[in-house]
């Protein structure tokens, strides 16, 4: 049997009383006691503290850098300011994802691509072979340093409504990435430069994510709880990222449960991680890609005449009624089959007072 590999804060997790469970080979905390429902709450209410140190970083530099992840991701690297980052894909030939992955430019020389833990050895093989196949015909000019730091960096995710006050009390020097989603900066914590992202995968409109030297993690994991900060695991994690309607690689992308290949336009997110550009040229999968977008805007338009470049869509839905849906539960419409539940779960919310701009949450 092969033993899990643990994150840097692993013994913070069970000093905590974290339960622990494997995740794509990784021991990580399941939830703490304060049980999923109490930490998917607070997050919506507080401030939810996550250790996502289980995905893949990997950092890219060279004159070449930039033409690899150009040809290599869906979205317009090139449209990249320093201080900023963007959702994307790993798209195969044909449309699909290889994986979804979110690309960091904190500095000018540099970019930071973080990928879901389960496809780290398989998206490192596939950039990898991409950029081996750099040449001066190849639409991958110059040379490209890939590097692993996956075991350099603490990953945090501090996500929920009092996450910018507790970040702002522990800041030494620097200013928290501000006022949109996706913006970066580097700030000093704890006597450390730490790389600050307006990013998260729990719908919140206000949340960060941190990156945070190995050797100071538990420092900074440790002041982040003093502040107010709930530690919140995986089971939490799962059930406001279904809330908030956002996709999980295995479900939603990749291969669907009979094995075929889902197309990246049946997930709401492609309008905002696929580019046409003519800045960005030709790239894996763009052909496929214009097929689908084209198939996608008739679909709109209630014309099904290019289904056959996108003969599926993804969306999310609500049970009506007592029963939970689970992965593969058929969706039935006048008793014939019409999908399946790609996730599901019962997901906890709080009970809304007051109308419109003036609602907010209540009691309970």
């Amino acid at each position: 049997m092969t033993e899990l590999r643990r994150v840097a804060l692993h013994e913070n997790h069970l000093a905590l009383g974290a339960k622990m469970t494997d995740f794509a080979g990784w021991a990580m905390p399941l939830m703490y006691p304060t049980g999923v429902i109490g930490e998917h709450l607070a997050t919506r209410s507080k401030a939810g503290l996550f250790d996502v140190s289980h995905m893949g970083r990997f950092a890219f530099r060279g004159s070449g850098a930039l033409g690899l992840l150009q040809y290599a991701l869906s979205n317009n690297a090139a449209a990249l300011d320093v201080g900023q980052a963007q959702y994307s894909f790993i798209p195969t030939e044909t449309g699909g994802a290889v994986d979804d992955v979110y690309l960091y430019r904190f500095f000018e020389d540099e970019y930071l691509l973080v990928v879901n833990a389960a496809n780290k050895e398989k998206d490192w093989e596939h950039l990898e072979s991409l950029r081996m196949g750099a040449s001066s015909a190849s639409p991958v000019p110059g040379p490209v340093e890939m590097h692993d730091r996956t075991d350099e960096l603490v990953m945090l995710a501090l996500q929920g409504p009092l996450s910018r006050e507790i970040l702002t009390a522990l800041i030494e020097n620097g200013r928290l990435p501000e006022p949109r989603r996706n913006q970066l900066s580097v700030v000093t914590m704890a006597g450390v430069p730490i790389l600050v992202g307006r990013t998260g995968y729990t719908g919140e409109p206000l949340g960060f994510e941190l990156f945070v030297p190995r050797d100071h993690g538990a420092v900074v994991w440790d002041l982040l709880i003093e502040k107010g900060a709930v530690p919140c695991g995986l089971g939490s994690r799962d059930t406001l990222r279904l809330e908030a309607g956002l996709p999980l690689y295995g479900h939603e992308l990749g291969a669907d449960m009979q094995g075929t290949e889902i197309p990246l336009f049946s997930s709401p997110l492609a309008s905002f991680a696929v580019s046409f550009s003519p800045v960005k040229g030709d790239y894996v999968g763009r052909e496929a890609l214009i097929r689908q977008q084209a198939a996608y805007r008739r679909v709109l338009a209630r014309d099904y005449s290019l289904v056959a470049d996108l003969p599926r869509m993804t969306r999310p839905v609500a049970v009506v009624g007592k029963g939970v849906p689970r992965p593969g539960s058929p969706v039935m419409r006048e008793g014939r089959g019409v999908g399946w539940v790609t996730s599901g779960t019962m997901v906890p919310y709080w009970q809304m007072t007051g109308l419109d701009l003036e609602s907010h949450p209540g009691n309970e």
